[in-house]
């Protein structure tokens, strides 16, 4: 008959590590959502080229 501490422990462990992996989730998620909003914000405009624009070598 298994010891009722050995069922703790694991049970203990089972719970951290779902603990773990759902902080985990949730930061990648705002991670990317972040990332998402940032490119959207940050347009980059250039000037206008010049029709007849002066080789440069």
């Amino acid at each position: 008959m298994p010891k009722k501490s050995d069922k703790t422990w694991k049970s203990k462990s089972a719970l951290a590590g779902a603990a773990i992996g759902s902080a985990a989730i949730a930061a990648a998620l705002l991670f990317a959502s972040r990332r998402k909003e940032q490119g959207k914000s940050e347009t980059v405009y250039l000037p206008p080229r010049p029709a007849h624009a002066p080789e440069t070598d």
